[in-house]
Order: C-alpha cells, then sequence, then structure tokens
C-alpha cells in the first residue's frame, strides 16, 4: 500500500516492481537536507514498492546532524548515520551501502545538482541488463581549470576501471545491490566506490540528466581535492605509476648506455675526452631526478602498506537514528510506520 507525504493512503500503484534505498553523504548541508527529502519522497513513493533514504553525516562541523535527527523522527522511511569524524565522501558512501537493505542502491548528492526525478529512469534502464546506471550531466558549470581536473580525473578512472564508457561517470548512480559482494571485505582508508563497482561487473551505461545550480553554498570539490583524489586512484587500485618508473629507469639506462658509447668512441677514435663540466653535471642531474622520482613512486605504494598494516578504519559510526534491536523490520511494519509521517 502505498501513501502520500500525509500518511494519507494514496490511490495508484508503482509502476516499477522494485525497492530502493538511496544513499546521500551530508557534509555541511544543513540547509538543503529538508528540501532534498521534500523532492524525494513523491519520487520514490510513486514509483516503487518500497523506498528508504539513508543519509550519512561525514563529521559535519554545522547542525547537520541536528536537522537528520529531526527528519528521521518525522519519516520512518529516513534513517541517519553519524561518522566519528570527516572521512570523506566515498567513505561515507561505502558506509551507507553497506547498510542499504533494498535491492537497488542509489547514491547521489546532498547539494541536488543532479535531480532525483531521473531515479525511477535509472533503475528502469537497468532492467535492459545493466548493472550500473549514471546520471550524466549534460552541461558543465566549473571553470576552466576544475574542467580540466575533472576530464583528466574521469580519463584515469576509464583507465583504472577498463571501461570505455567510464568518462560518463557521475555522483547519481544506481545498481543492483548485490554488487556489493564485490567488495565487502574492503578495507583501508582510501575508497573509490566507482572503481569498487567495477571489481564486480563491466555492465555500466549512463543516461543524460541536466546539471543545477547547487541549492545552496559551494562546491568543496576544488581542483586541489580533485588531484589528490585522482593521485589516490592510481597509486590505491593500479600498479601504473610503478611501470611508469620501470620504463623511466629503462629509457634512462639506454641513454646512459648511449652516453658511455659516445665518450669512449671519442676516446678511442680520436683520442680525447668529452670536456666541460655542464655535461657531466647535468648528465648527473638527469639520472639522479629520475632515481628519485622513482622512490618517490615507491614510497607512495610502502606508505599504502604502512597504513593499512596500521588497520586505519575505513569509517566509524558514531550514532545511528534506527533502533539497533529494530533494524531489520518486516516490510508490513515499515510501510504501517509510514503512515504517521
Amino acid at each position: 500500500m502505498k501513501f502520500n507525504q500525509h500518511g494519507r493512503e494514496a490511490n495508484f500503484t508503482a509502476p516499477i516492481n522494485q525497492t530502493v534505498s538511496v544513499v546521500v553523504p551530508v557534509y555541511r548541508s544543513e540547509t538543503t537536507i529538508g528540501e532534498l527529502i521534500r523532492r524525494l519522497f513523491p519520487v520514490l513513493n510513486e514509483n516503487f514498492v518500497d523506498f528508504e533514504l539513508i543519509l550519512v553525516d561525514d563529521g559535519s562541523m554545522d547542525g547537520g546532524w541536528n536537522v537528520i535527527q529531526e527528519q528521521a523522527a518525522q519519516h520512518s522511511w529516513v534513517r541517519g548515520l553519524r561518522l566519528m569524524r570527516n572521512f570523506g565522501q566515498h567513505n561515507a558512501l561505502l558506509c551507507g551501502i553497506r547498510e542499504a537493505r533494498h535491492a537497488v542502491i542509489v547514491t547521489m548528492d546532498d547539494d541536488l545538482q543532479y535531480p532525483p526525478e531521473k531515479i525511477p529512469e535509472m533503475v528502469e534502464k537497468m532492467m535492459d541488463g545493466f548493472d550500473v546506471v549514471y546520471g550524466s550531466a549534460s552541461e558543465r558549470r566549473h571553470g576552466f581549470m576544475r574542467i580540466l581536473m575533472t576530464r583528466f580525473t574521469k580519463f584515469i578512472l576509464k583507465t583504472v576501471m577498463r571501461l570505455p564508457r567510464t568518462y560518463e561517470v557521475s555522483p547519481l548512480r544506481a545498481f543492483s545491490a548485490e554488487l556489493r559482494g564485490a567488495f565487502a571485505n574492503h578495507q583501508g582508508s582510501f575508497v573509490s566506490i566507482d572503481v569498487l563497482l567495477s571489481w564486480a561487473t563491466s555492465r555500466f551505461t549512463c543516461i543524460r540528466v541536466n546539471r543545477n545550480w547547487r541549492h545552496d553554498g559551494q562546491s568543496r570539490y576544488t581542483v586541489a581535492k580533485l588531484f589528490t583524489y585522482t593521485v589516490n586512484v592510481i597509486t590505491g587500485f593500479t600498479v601504473l605509476p610503478l611501470r611508469f618508473a620501470s620504463l623511466v629507469g629503462f629509457f634512462f639506462t639506454l641513454f646512459g648506455l648511449g652516453v658511455l658509447t659516445y665518450v669512449l668512441g671519442r676516446f678511442l677514435l680520436e683520442g680525447v675526452g668529452v670536456p666541460g663540466f655542464a655535461f657531466l653535471a647535468s648528465i648527473i642531474a638527469i639520472f639522479s631526478g629520475a632515481q628519485l622520482f622513482a622512490l618517490g613512486i615507491i614510497g607512495e605504494y610502502l606508505a599504502r602498506i604502512h597504513f593499512h598494516s596500521m588497520g586505519k578504519p575505513t569509517y566509524v559510526v558514531a550514532e545511528d537514528t534506527s533502533n539497533p534491536h529494530e533494524t531489520a523490520k518486516e516490510e508490513a511494519s515499515f510501510h504501517s510506520e509510514l503512515k504517521q509521517v
């Protein structure tokens, strides 16, 4: 049975016979949570047989957690999780994804740039045999450097995920909950949901959506943060930098042999050496730089091994708005409580 936002019965049936969990990481967004819930409810209630919203507070310093608690008290389909500190967007998403209890999981940002009204279309697209559907923005509203860094990040994701359409990646995702099995045991402080999904499937697709202006505030994904995320993806999920360092080492070995051949050839053929301190200093500087570059890459991987051995958690949940003794409520009980919204 379906209900309207005031708890009264509504005379319609869900066109999609599917249950959905929407996971939203929240960070300094106390002013957008209410609008997010207001827009999500009709979309979910009119299109799915059952649904829930999981708001994961990623260590916000504003009043976001208080708003989440208030909303969870008013709406039985809303659940809040508060992390002990700020772990990062993808870490918060992983927390919510693991707590989701429905067959389809949808992730989205809290800024309402990506329209939640597209969720039913994305879930319907999954019925064509796809495991993951992205809502890809048809218009980008950022500066030149941000766009350039975003394209570079998506290129790296394309390489890591080995998918021809990875450039369509976006924060708006719909995927089967069964995919969680591929990364159920994933540990470590760095998480990339998109890469983790590629561990389980290669059936990706996308639909086009219009990206809106932020409902409130400013984007916190700066160029520097995007660069850091890209470096973490490269060093956290691939060995490409190590292979690149090997190629650099091989190239400079050939270069060194060429220089040695040139020096010995001049000495044997002309009886003189290669004059000039500048030549020698340049060669030393080039080789030293190549060695330090390779050592730096190796150091990045050693640092990751070190942090992993420390057992640094992916996330730590501090509070949960749901009753710990009733986290596995039956569907009938869930709908009965929804009448009181």
